[in-house]
């Protein structure tokens, strides 16, 4: 499983690292056989790349952080016996997972909010998921409800039971949602494309990598200078693909292991009752 797993990320990492002429003859397995860095140099020869790395690195670490304080606050809440209302919030956040507006009321919605070519419009919009609150609150269930009350006749009051006793009991659930809004944050280019695609200065890494791969496809030169012209014509769409790939990927694999330990255990644990 291992081999069958790391296969093709070896093979992609091999053709990103080979040389784009000798691609084209295939063959390359794990190693490549060719060593070349020209597929790399190519795809930083786009000045907006680094204003698109600032702003996905940003989106990431705010868009995270937001979504965990609000998925967090939002499931001891509703992990609460003593909450009455935590029935009708939870049907009403589980309907919201089922049943969409759809894209054109949502992008009028954007606009009448007026979070055009704003930074708002990548954080703000998806700051609650229901399937992070109910994966939260299901750990959040486990705990025994003796905890707070043990706490509350300590003197202490909801929202320091809540930062000081329930969220470090909660690191696995957090750590599991925190790599899933990471994950989602760091993809994210479809929302650029939309809503910030005339601002340069909030344009996103994964976005302007779409624009190399499109202009690296079409052949077109209205994306690129005299000198990135002429770098771009000693690759090939296929080895850009590889190339673009490994770049996206490194820096979520550089994070995973930080919170492997916590991942499968906050992804199960408070799911099966008896």
């Amino acid at each position: 499983m291992a081999i069958i797993t790391l296969y093709p990320f070896l093979n992609v990492l091999a053709i990103s690292l080979n040389d784009s002429t000798d691609s084209v003859r295939g063959g390359i397995t794990i190693f490549p056989r060719v060593f070349s860095l020209q597929n790399y140099k190519a795809i930083f020869t786009y000045d907006t790349l680094l204003t698109g790395f600032k702003i996905s690195l940003l989106r990431t670490v705010v868009g995270s952080l937001l979504g965990l304080i609000s998925a967090s606050m939002l499931a001891y809440s509703l992990a609460r016996r003593d909450f009455q209302g935590r029935r009708f919030v939870s049907l009403y956040l589980a309907v919201t997972m089922y049943v969409t507006a759809g894209l054109i009321p949502f992008y009028i919605l954007i606009k009448d909010l007026h979070m055009m070519n704003t930074f708002a419009v990548y954080v703000l919009p998806g700051i609650v998921s229901a399937f992070n609150v109910f994966v939260v609150r299901s750990f959040m269930d486990g705990i025994p409800y003796e905890v707070q009350e043990s706490a509350k006749m300590d003197g202490a009051n909801d929202f320091t039971i809540y930062w000081r006793i329930i969220l470090p009991m909660t690191k696995p659930a957090l750590a599991t949602i925190g790599l899933f809004l990471a994950v989602g944050q760091w993809n994210a280019w479809f929302d650029t494309y939309l809503y910030n695609g005339s601002s340069e200065h909030l344009t996103t890494l994964q976005y302007e990598l779409v624009k190399v791969l499109q202009s690296t496809m079409n052949n077109s030169g209205d994306y690129r200078t005299q000198n990135v012209t002429q770098i771009m014509s000693t690759v090939s769409p296929d080895s850009i693909k590889m190339a673009i790939t490994i770049f996206v990927s490194v820096p979520i694999l550089l994070v995973y292991p930080f919170l492997q330990r916590y991942f499968v255990k906050g992804l199960t644990l408070g799911s099966v009752k008896g």
